[in-house]
């Protein structure tokens, strides 16, 4: 898929984004290209025991419980009791996101859209937020009492490049927000799915520095999958990787940008806010060989944990792996601690976001016998809670 241009003929409405400077301290001139080496991987047979477990996708009518014997461990330190495969619910016939799905109160969903260029030198990520989970102002309105997830939706773009780093993320109120099951528009920008790939337009502006943030991404995936999991034992939050193997497209018209590169999409979504369901998670993806490798590691509030280590080819088959042992990697500016499983040394590339309750880096590790470069968070929601963070947010989250 490589040298296939991936756009179909049409009009692209501009978007807009803004510039926040780079870090620096770790910024090698680029990203690490993804690198493949011979694959010696010890891999557990696929999920053998989840026949007749994963409906088939498409089905938005199916019951939202829990399936008996539904249960799949990725196997290792803390076990993954919390992998629990159920029926996937907001999809659409075809199997694609539906961006219409039902969010609770003081609930969220979330789309998530990463990527890497093939050159190693540029990346992105987009999150289309309905409650958002990190607002300052939804966390507000719920402790004043029941809030409106619609009245709080965000579409954050952040633009990593040589020549600095761009972030745009403007919270917007239900009167600037549209729903269909194929499209979730806030503001200026867009989201929409034809049922094969994924396209968001936006029109946003940057922050601290003012500046426009304006382009299209194009996500195509190589399949979509029909595995969804819960987090936690009583289900309200979960985790659908829908397209873990894609290439993306990205032209921008502000900053002027183009490049391609493998990526990655998924959703989130929940009927409690976040942060009373975790305590703190270390998430990675990254492009292997023969598809992609995920990993998932959240420690809950109970104490209990929610460990996966699973990858996926290209025509979405999932197996689990026994996970490598974890690494330390270097704190970032705000003193977050940051781990990676890895068969060998592993290293932070470049840290892409360095705040006081999350960051974003691009690692170097080793899985399965194989270098791989890895899109990497790592998130405190404890810190998250301190009243000093919070007032510090809408200094990156503005509201309109």
């Amino acid at each position: 898929m490589r040298t296939a241009d991936i756009w179909r003929d049409g009009t692209m409405r501009p978007a807009d984004l803004a510039a926040a400077g780079s870090d620096a301290r770790d910024d090698t001139g680029g990203f690490q290209p993804v690198v493949s080496g011979d694959r010696r991987r010890a891999l557990r047979p696929e999920f053998a025991r989840m026949d007749g477990i994963l409906p088939a996708s498409g089905h938005t009518d199916q019951n939202s419980g829990i399936v008996p014997g539904g249960r799949q461990r990725a196997s290792g330190t803390g076990g993954a009791d919390g992998g629990i495969v159920r029926p996937l619910g907001g999809s659409l016939p075809d199997g694609g996101p539906r961006f219409d799905q039902f969010v609770a109160r003081n609930g969220y969903a979330w789309w998530y859209v990463d990527a890497l260029s093939d050159d190693g030198q540029n990346g992105i990520t987009i999150i289309a937020f309905i409650g958002s989970v990190f607002s300052p102002y939804y966390a507000f309105a719920r402790r004043k009492g029941s809030a409106d997830p619609l009245n709080h939706c965000a579409i954050n773009v952040a633009i990593y490049r040589r020549r600095g780093s761009r972030w745009a993320m403007t919270e917007r109120r239900r009167d600037a927000v549209s729903r269909a099951p194929d499209s979730f528009t806030v503001g200026p920008s867009n989201l929409s799915w034809d049922g094969k790939a994924l396209t968001v337009r936006f029109d946003e502006m940057a922050v601290p520095i003012p500046g426009r943030l304006r382009g299209t991404v194009r996500v195509v995936p190589t399949a979509v999958t029909p595995h969804a999991f819960m987090l936690n034992e009583n289900g309200r939050h979960q985790w659908w990787p829908i397209a873990p193997c894609a290439r993306v497209q990205v032209r921008l018209d502000h900053p002027a940008l183009r490049w391609q590169g493998d990526g990655y999409f998924d959703r989130n979504c929940g009927d409690a806010p976040l942060e009373q369901g975790f305590a703190h998670w270390q998430w990675a993806r990254g492009a292997m060989r023969d598809g992609t490798a995920v990993l998932y590691e959240a420690k809950r509030r109970d104490g209990s944990r929610a460990d996966l280590a699973l990858t996926f080819d290209a025509q979405g088959r999932m197996q689990a792996f026994d996970p490598p042992p974890s690494v330390e990697l270097r704190r970032t500016g705000w003193r977050m601690a940051r781990q990676v499983r890895s068969e060998a040394n592993a290293s932070v590339v470049r840290t892409l976001e360095d705040a006081p309750f999350y960051a974003r880096s691009v690692v170097s590790a080793q899985l399965l016998g194989e270098p791989v470069t890895l899109m990497h968070e790592s998130l405190s929601l404890d810190r998250f809670r301190m009243p000093v963070v919070q007032a510090m947010l809408p200094f990156r989250m503005p509201r309109r």
